[in-house]
């Protein structure tokens, strides 16, 4: 339905980052409110590589329901008791700005029509939902001209995927677990902003733009109920990673951070390996980059690059750009530039190698071969900011839905 003159449509429009956990969260001690069982840290890769854009509007000219509109297909939001959660919450905040002045628009009584696209696929284990409800609860909060902070809105976007409110910012994320039964102390706060350590750099393996067999939600629950391994790790490991990780990030020390981002890829996996059934986010292809990753940093001498996977398939290959050589530079001479993915901004540093940055000689050949004939594509991306306010809608002046492309 289109807007007319006495019915004006409002609108914003933000773009929110994708982040990967080094620490990870798995695991919930409150599923209703999304309250993890374990802190966890993330970085925040760049939106000019992964991004999703999210448009709120509202309008008395549109129907009286809420509508959310994502990579083009209509969504059934009143079934999303997350997304609900959230924009409860948000109208709940914009309501008490118009009770404290009258003169201000009653946008909390009018329905939001919401429009999202991402630029990656969703659901295929790269941290989609973190990025799509971070831009959705930024755009409404935008929308309703809210003063609340990112720390604040992250208690927010946290009900609707818990990764998500580590979105909310740039840099180095921490998400805190908390201990009230309310999720009030459960938030996310930046470690440290991307001006603080710029040269992080990530390469993405991509196995698989598949959805995984075992959502997250369900695989978490599984795991709970029946890891033996998992409240070791929840209550004794973490905690201690997590401020050894914090520390290594303000003083820039890679090899700690190196270090302790795969032993904690690696025990967050073998706590999902020791449920019942036993899960397996990981495959042959996955096996094969750890393995290529360790021969690296052996064949250099030094720890130059870290793996870490999520709750899927494809490699998280952390390094820094002075490394380029020794780490994009070899996987460019093992994957060959006709894979999908040798573009873009951060391509720059690794365009003109052509020499792998190790002996391909010393390296576990079948690693090798695994690789070559398991990936879709390649990503090349870095620690980049939080959301950013965008003046590029999905949703036009009379209310219709338009495209990004």
């Amino acid at each position: 339905m289109a807007a007319t003159s006495e019915s004006p449509v409002f609108r914003a429009s933000t773009t929110a980052p994708v982040n990967i956990a080094v620490i990870k969260y798995w695991g919930k001690r409150d599923a209703t409110l999304n309250l993890p069982t374990n802190s966890s840290l993330s970085v925040t890769l760049s939106q000019r590589s992964l991004r999703t854009l999210t448009t709120a509007s509202c309008s008395a000219a549109y129907p009286a329901v809420d509508e959310l509109t994502l990579n083009g297909n209509p969504q059934d939001i009143q079934s999303s008791k997350r997304t609900l959660a959230c924009l409860a919450n948000l109208r709940a905040l914009r309501q008490e700005i118009e009770k404290a002045d009258s003169s201000l628009p009653k946008l909390s009584a009018l329905p939001l029509r919401i429009v999202s696209e991402n630029n990656f696929p969703t659901a295929a284990g790269l941290a989609s939902s973190a990025a799509g409800f971070a831009a959705l609860v930024r755009a409404v909060a935008d929308l309703y001209q809210l003063p609340q902070s990112p720390t604040d809105l992250s208690r927010i976007a946290r009900q609707g995927s818990g990764s998500a409110c580590r979105s909310l910012m740039g840099g180095y994320v921490a998400w805190r677990a908390g201990e009230l039964a309310d999720g009030s102390d459960s938030l996310a706060e930046e470690v440290a902003p991307q001006s603080h350590w710029p040269e992080m750099r990530a390469l993405i393996l991509v196995v698989s733009a598949e959805k995984k067999d075992v959502p997250s939600t369900t695989g978490m629950q599984t795991t709970v109920a029946t890891s033996e391994l998992f409240s070791t790790r929840a209550n004794a490991i973490v905690p201690a990673r997590m401020t050894a990780i914090e520390t290594a990030i303000q003083n820039r020390d890679f090899p700690t951070f190196a270090e302790i981002t795969m032993r904690d890829s690696n025990g967050f996996h073998a706590t999902c390996l020791d449920s019942w059934p036993p899960i397996f986010y990981m495959n042959d292809v996955s096996r094969a980059a750890v393995r290529l990753v360790h021969d690296i940093n052996n064949l250099a001498g030094r720890t130059v690059c870290a793996y870490t996977f999520d709750a899927g398939p494809n490699a998280v290959i952390y390094y820094l750009e002075k490394d380029s050589s020794l780490v994009a530079g070899t996987f460019k001479a093992i994957l060959g530039t006709a894979l999908e993915g040798w573009s873009g901004p951060f391509y720059e540093p690794v365009k003109n190698i052509t020499d792998s940055g190790v002996p391909l000689d010393q390296v576990d050949s079948r690693a090798v071969d695994v690789l070559k004939s398991g990936l879709s594509r390649v990503i090349l991306t870095a620690v980049g900011e939080g959301p950013v306010s965008v003046q590029s809608h999905l949703v036009g002046e009379k209310g219709e839905i338009l495209s990004s492309s």
